[in-house]
C-alpha cells in the first residue's frame, strides 16, 4: 500500500512537472485529474452517486481479476480481460467521478490539487477498498470453483 502510494505521488509529481510547462497552468483550479463528488464531479454526481459507482465498479473489477487468474482460466489471457475491464471502468465512470477504483491514484493527484480533492479523498479510500473486499468475496465463496 505504501509503495502504491509513494508511486502515485511520484507519478504526479512528474505530471505536475509537465503541466505547469504550460503557461497558464493551476492545479488548485483544474482539479488536476482529482476524483471528486458534488461540484468536483466532471458531470454534477452526488455524493452516493460517487460512493456507489466506486463501490460496484471495484468490486467488479476484483471479480475480473481473480476470475482472469485463476487456476482454471486460460493461460495468458488475463492481461486482455483486465485491460478491458478497466478500459470499461474508467468509461463508465470518468463522467461520475474521474474514476479512482484505487485509493493511491487518488491520492497523487489529490495531494496536488490540495483543496476540495483532500477533503472527498475518504470516499475514495472508502468505496474503493470496500468494493473490493466485497468483489473478492463474491469470487471467492459464489463463483469460484472449489474443485482445482
Amino acid at each position: 500500500i505504501v509503495s502504491q502510494v509513494v508511486g502515485a505521488i511520484a507519478a504526479a509529481g512528474v505530471l505536475y512537472l509537465i503541466a505547469s510547462g504550460k503557461t497558464v497552468f493551476d492545479a488548485v483550479a483544474s482539479g488536476f485529474a482529482s476524483n471528486g463528488f458534488g461540484e468536483h464531479s466532471p458531470n454534477g454526481y452526488d455524493m452516493m452517486a460517487a460512493l456507489l459507482i466506486e463501490f460496484v465498479l471495484t468490486a467488479f473489477f476484483l471479480i475480473i481479476i481473480m476470475g482472469s487468474t485463476d487456476k482454471l482460466a486460460p493461460a495468458g489471457f488475463a492481461p486482455i480481460a483486465i485491460g478491458l475491464g478497466l478500459t470499461l471502468i474508467h468509461l463508465i465512470s470518468i463522467p461520475v467521478t474521474n474514476t479512482s477504483v484505487n485509493p493511491a491514484r487518488s491520492t497523487g493527484v489529490a495531494l496536488f490539487q490540495g483543496g476540495w480533492a483532500v477533503e472527498q479523498l475518504w470516499l475514495f479510500w472508502l468505496a474503493p477498498i470496500a468494493g473490493a473486499a466485497v468483489g473478492a468475496a463474491i469470487y471467492r465463496f459464489v463463483l469460484a470453483n472449489d474443485e482445482k
